[in-house]
């Protein structure tokens, strides 16, 4: 076998970039039906970046897939590009997509359509209850409970069940605001209203002792005053929060991969836990209160129901606060609708359906005679 050397090409190192090396072809036979490839490694396609080590000569090296939330879209890309906030890589990673974007939508999420029929139906049944106590507004339940307390605690339910569709849909800075406060607001006007019931059951009991002082505190202004200092005193943190430090829509872009969390910022936590704890304080008042009168003869035995449904009140918004903290985008806003609505229902379920049950189906017990009737 001879074995002789042939000039095949020649290299010019003062050449122009890409004129530099000359291969005749012609002068090379190759004993493969292919051309072999002068290289070590195989081409690095989109989505995938080359990476060399200082061990290796710079034609060896590695392809490795572009990290997350970058990509690659040419061949043998010496690195990754990272995509813009609102955008996510692709399967292949190597062209940048839209993000999803998060929210309760009533057009993708039966979620929504859930919620909106459970506010509605709450919504029909406390117009109903409001219904029955404008009709036998005249009768001895309906008085001794006080009537126009029992209306306003009625309103602010309804409207705390109708705050439900503020929770729902994309969040915007105008309904942030609303949501945060209105249940805020709805609630202590409900709490204030049960809590004032509670007061003047307790001052109506202990004026009936002879020459007891209590008896000046039974002016039919007493119970509308405590209802508006305490409803107040809520306004006034939800005022100074919508100005200082209002809740606002956020894009959370980073919680989770390829999605745009459409949600609402507080604005302030410290003006949000301190709606929330005064609504707590208030709970908290009226449970210790009615649970002291609750024994009271039967004719102020609302006592009792205001007990169970203030405990309701407070199991709901205790466990809700953990959930909350630990949830994220659609998951968060849900929890925080289910207390609004179990709170509400709760509160509805343990003052009025006893009463609506007697009015309805036990009308021998709407009576003066029995209302007096002691334990």
């Amino acid at each position: 076998m001879v074995i002789r050397e042939v000039e095949v090409g020649h290299f010019t190192p003062w050449a122009v970039s890409g004129e530099k090396l000359y291969i005749d072809s012609q002068s090379i036979t190759w004993k493969t039906k292919e051309i072999p490839v002068s290289r070590c490694s195989d081409q690095c396609l989109p989505g995938r970046w080359k990476k060399t080590s200082s061990t290796m000569h710079i034609c060896c090296y590695d392809c490795v897939q572009c990290s997350e939330g970058e990509i690659s879209n040419v061949t043998d890309s010496n690195n990754c590009m990272k995509c813009q906030s609102d955008e996510w890589p692709n399967e292949k990673r190597d062209r940048c997509l839209p993000k999803v974007i998060e929210f309760i939508s009533y057009q993708n999420d039966t979620i929504a359509s859930v919620f909106s029929g459970v506010s509605v139906f709450g919504c029909l049944v406390t117009g109903f209850i409001f219904g029955i106590f404008i009709s036998y507004r005249d009768t001895p339940i309906v008085r001794a409970n006080n009537r126009n307390l029992s209306y306003l605690f009625l309103v602010s339910i309804f409207l705390s069940f109708l705050s439900v569709f503020l929770f729902l849909g994309r969040p915007t800075d105008v309904t942030c605001s609303l949501r945060e406060t209105s249940f805020g607001i709805f609630f202590s006007v409900a709490i204030s209203s049960l809590l004032a019931k509670t007061i003047m059951v307790c001052v109506a009991f202990k004026s009936t002792k002879p020459g007891s002082p209590w008896r000046k505190c039974m002016s039919t202004k007493v119970p509308y005053t405590i209802v508006l200092l305490c409803s107040s005193f809520q306004i006034a943190i939800c005022v100074f929060w919508l100005c200082i430090f209002p809740p606002f829509q956020d894009l959370d872009t980073e919680s989770y991969p390829g999605k745009i969390i459409i949600q609402c910022n507080e604005g302030s936590d410290i003006w949000f836990y301190s709606m929330l704890g005064y609504l707590g304080l208030l709970a908290a008042l009226s449970f210790v209160l009615a649970f002291m009168v609750r024994t009271l003869p039967d004719s102020f035995n609302e006592a009792k129901y205001i007990t169970f449904s203030m405990l309701v009140f407070i199991s709901v918004w205790i466990s809700m606060i953990p959930a909350y903290l630990s949830t994220r985008g659609k998951n968060m806003v849900a929890v925080e609708i289910f207390a609004v609505m179990a709170s509400s229902a709760g509160l509805l379920g343990w003052v009025f359906f006893p009463k609506c049950f007697i009015i309805l189906f036990k009308s021998k017990f709407n009576i003066k005679p029995e209302l007096l009737r002691k334990k």
